[in-house]
C-alpha cells in the first residue's frame, strides 16, 4: 500500500516538476500564502501582549504545530476530497475495478507538491518559536507526538469528508467544514471560543487534541477551563479511536455505491 502511493504520487511529482519554473513558483507562493496566517498573528500582537493569556510566541508555538500536521496531511492526503467529482463523472468505477486501494487512488489523484511550501513555512515557525520560548526540555518529547497524532486526526477528518461525499455529491463544501475548518480552528488557543465550543471539540470532534491539549502541557500551563491534567496525555487514543471510525465509515461509504445511474 506504501510503494503504491510512493508510485502514484511519484508520477504526478514529475509531471509537476516537468515545468520547473512553475512548480518553484508555486510553491514558493504556497509558502508565501500559508506566511498570511502568521501576518494575522503579528498584527494581533502589535495591538496587544497577550491573547486569552497567552504571549505571541506561544501562540506561534500552537500555530506551527497544528499547521505543520494540517499542512503535511493536506499535501499528502488532501485530494480525498475530489471524490464527489469522480463520482458525477463516473469515473470512480474505473478506480474501484483497478488492483489498488481505492484510499490510496484518491489520496494520491493528482497530487500536488507545490504544496511543500506550506509544510515548510510551518515547521520554521514551530522551529521559531521551540527556539525563543524557555520550555523545559522534559517536556519536548511531547512536540513529535503533538505533530503525528496531528495528523493522524486531520487524516481520518479528510477520509471521513471523503466518504461523507458518496452521500453528499454535491455539497463537498460541508466537508470542507471539518478539514479545512478544523485548520483555521486550531490555529489560536481554544481558550479564545466558547465553552461549549471547546467542549465539542473536546468530547465529540477531537481536535483539542492536536495542539491544545498537549501543547499546554509542553506549556506547563493550565488548562483556562479547568480539564483534568491526564487530558494531556490523550491526543494518541483519540487520534486512533478516530482513526478506526474513519476507516468504519469510509469502508461504509464504498459498500454502498452505486454508480452513477448514468
Amino acid at each position: 500500500m506504501v510503494r503504491t502511493y510512493l508510485l502514484l504520487a511519484w508520477t504526478w511529482t514529475r509531471a509537476a516538476t516537468a515545468y520547473r519554473a512553475s512548480f518553484t513558483l508555486m510553491t514558493v507562493l504556497g509558502l508565501v500564502m500559508a506566511g498570511t496566517d502568521v501576518a494575522v498573528i503579528l498584527i494581533v500582537f502589535a495591538n496587544t501582549t497577550e491573547l486569552a493569556g497567552f504571549s505571541r510566541d506561544e501562540v506561534l508555538f500552537l500555530y506551527g504545530t497544528a499547521n505543520l500536521a494540517f499542512c503535511t496531511c493536506d499535501l499528502l492526503l488532501g485530494n480525498l476530497d475530489r471524490i464527489s467529482q469522480h463520482i458525477k463523472a463516473g469515473t470512480l468505477d474505473t478506480m474501484l475495478i483497478r488492483p489498488v486501494s481505492l484510499w490510496v487512488q484518491m489520496a494520491t489523484d493528482r497530487f500536488v507538491p507545490t504544496r511543500v511550501g506550506r509544510s515548510l513555512q510551518a515547521a520554521a515557525v514551530l522551529t521559531y518559536s521551540l527556539a525563543v520560548l524557555d520550555l523545559d526540555w522534559r517536556r519536548l518529547w511531547m512536540v513529535p507526538v503533538m505533530v503525528v497524532t496531528g495528523f493522524v486526526i486531520f487524516a481520518s477528518l479528510w477520509t471521513m469528508a471523503g466518504a461523507m461525499q458518496f452521500g453528499l455529491t454535491d455539497a463537498p463544501e460541508v466537508s470542507n467544514a471539518f478539514t479545512y475548518g478544523g485548520g483555521q480552528l486550531t490555529q489560536y488557543p481554544l481558550s479564545i471560543y466558547g465553552r461549549d465550543l471547546v467542549r465539542g471539540v473536546t468530547y465529540a470532534l477531537p481536535l483539542a487534541f492536536i495542539n491544545w491539549q498537549p501543547g499546554l502541557y509542553v506549556l506547563g500551563r493550565e488548562d483556562p477551563l479547568g480539564t483534568p491534567a491526564f487530558m494531556r496525555f490523550l491526543g494518541p487514543v483519540a487520534a486512533l479511536a478516530l482513526a478506526l471510525l474513519a476507516g468504519a465509515v469510509w469502508r461504509q461509504g464504498i459498500r454502498h455505491y452505486r454508480s452513477t445511474g448514468s
